[in-house]
Order: C-alpha cells, then structure tokens, then sequence
C-alpha cells in the first residue's frame, strides 16, 4: 500500500514539473503575449532572420517580443505583430528597423522613439521600418566594388 502511494506522489511530481516546463516554454517562446503588454504591428520588405519569439530592444533592453509573422497580399511585405511592455509608450513617429547582434551573431528587432508627443494606441502601426539588410548582397556590393553601373556617368571616347 505504501508502495502505491510512493509511486502516485512521485507520478503526480513528476507531471506539476512537466507542466510547468511546458507552461515557461510558451510564455517564453512569445507565442502568447503577457498580460501587461499591448500589440503594436509593423511592415518590413524583408523579416530575414526575424522568427515568432525575437526580441524587440530599445536602446539595448528587451522591451517586448515578436508575436506573429504574415505575408500581406496586398503588398507583399511582411506584417509584424509585436508585444510591448505596458511601461513602454512609443510616439507615433518612432522608427523599427532589423538589427545583427554583430557579423555573426543573432538578429533583433529594435525600436528607436521618435520626438512626437503622441503616443502609439495599443494595436497601431509603426510606419517607418527599415528590413533586414543580407550580409550576401552587402559582401557582393563589396566584392563589385559598391557602385551602381547604371548610375555612373558615361564617357564619350574619341
């Protein structure tokens, strides 16, 4: 009998540590936005290397979350929603752009404020965006020696 109840108070152990693992997994992967925070959405030409989960930074801090990623139709850009902190009012012409931690490292998602003095409403839009920037293209505009061909004066020769 005291086998039995051994083995159903280290069963039921073992399945609170479980659910509690699974319950961080999800409220850290930032699938579902936390109760203090409000959405706000963005659209960016390219998300590379932006996932559902990257953090959004001001001015190094992480201050939200990448909530979601879709395709607009439309305009064939990439619609960001992402999770604010409540403590965080942003001004209407605040900037978001794609950030590299570095050469190799990860990709972020950082917001720079504006100087307006109204403040984006939960659900609105920040307009100036700036995408993801690829290393291959910057390494080939490097490699070709930076220029555009089309854009440079021609010469008349004799």
């Amino acid at each position: 009998m005291a086998y039995e109840r051994a083995e159903i108070v280290a069963g039921a152990a073992i399945l609170a540590v479980a659910v509690g693992f699974a319950l961080y997994a999800v409220r850290g992967s930032g699938m579902v936005s936390a109760p203090d925070s409000y959405s706000l959405t963005a659209s960016f030409r390219s998300v590379e290397g932006v996932s559902v989960g990257t953090d959004v930074r001001l001015a190094g801090v992480k201050v939200g979350t990448v909530t979601a990623l879709t395709l607009n139709p439309q305009t064939y850009f990439a619609d960001a929603t992402i999770s604010m902190r409540k403590d965080v009012a942003l001004p209407t012409d605040s900037t978001i752009l794609i950030s590299s931690e570095g050469l190799l490292g990860g990709t972020f998602v950082e917001v720079q404020p504006g100087g307006g003095e109204e403040m984006l409403e939960p659900g609105g839009e920040i307009e100036d965006t700036q995408g993801a920037v690829s290393l291959i293209t910057l390494l080939m505009k490097f490699a070709g020696g930076g220029g555009d061909k089309a854009a440079e004066p021609e010469t008349a020769t004799p």
